[in-house]
């Protein structure tokens, strides 16, 4: 997955506008039927449809329509759970933007000027986070980060994720000339692997709430698509929000 998704990236802005619209149709699905008590029918096809529409105007270069289409798919999703009986209706049309919002901001962030450098080591990060937290939690292992919510993740893991995240941004710079100072990357590397873990254990909390082990069994032995990718999520959209607010201040990329 991860070979596909790197590939994916160097091949332009539209092929990655198109990977990210295929795995928000996924996500819906998901989500659709892990708050809806495995259903999908109509109801999903809707969310789906509404997060597709999303990416795609976010890849048309019109951002704010996606967020527009968020609202309005919460609405029509909401309206459309109640009337067919749906249990949950709000938690089921929620996740239009539980979707559509990190994928806005992973479009847009693709779409900068210095954009495939910027989601690579997105990419980097949030795979150096799983990788640091799974191996410092089995070797050091000690008090439990969060035990009612993921009782296999630990305080270790959680330090252990943002150091990894660190070491390697501090060294992408060697490789990447537009890329910020090696110190101001680790340190909004361990602050991005803080996010990641923090959009991970809320899929984790999301999923006790509906009593559900995996978002699916898409991926065999690893679960769902929304198992792989909570943590890219929640990266995603901090990164964005900060370059969007401060307009690259201290995350400057050349």
């Amino acid at each position: 997955m991860a070979a596909g998704a790197l590939l994916v990236l160097s091949a332009g802005q539209t092929v990655f506008g198109a990977l990210i619209a295929a795995g928000a149709a996924i996500l819906g699905w998901e989500w659709t039927r892990l708050c809806g008590g495995g259903r999908f029918g109509w109801t999903g096809i809707l969310q789906a449809g509404a997060v597709v529409a999303v990416v795609a105007a976010a890849a048309l270069g019109w951002p704010q329509i996606g967020v527009a289409l968020i609202l309005a798919g919460i609405a029509a999703d909401y309206l459309m759970a109640r009337s067919s009986g749906r249990d949950h209706p709000r938690w089921v049309a929620a996740g239009i933007a539980y979707i559509g919002l990190p994928c806005i901001a992973l479009v847009w962030l693709r779409a900068q000027p210095a954009g495939q450098a910027i989601v690579l080591w997105l990419f980097l990060v949030v795979w150096a986070t799983d990788i640091g937290a799974f191996f410092a939690g089995r070797l050091i292992g000690g008090p439990k980060l969060a035990p009612h919510i993921s009782p296999n993740k630990t305080w270790a893991g959680l330090l252990g994720g943002a150091t990894s995240a660190a070491t390697i941004s501090a060294a992408f710079p060697s490789f990447f000339d537009s890329a910020p100072p090696a110190h101001v990357l680790a340190v909004a590397g361990a602050c991005l692997a803080v996010v990641a873990q923090a959009g991970d254990l809320s899929e984790s909390w999301i999923k006790r709430r509906f009593g559900v082990k995996d978002a699916s069994h898409l991926i065999p032995g690893h679960g769902g698509l929304f198992d792989r990718v909570d943590g890219l999520l929640a990266a995603a959209l901090g990164l964005a929000i900060w370059q969007a607010l401060t307009g690259g201040m201290l995350l400057a990329w050349k």
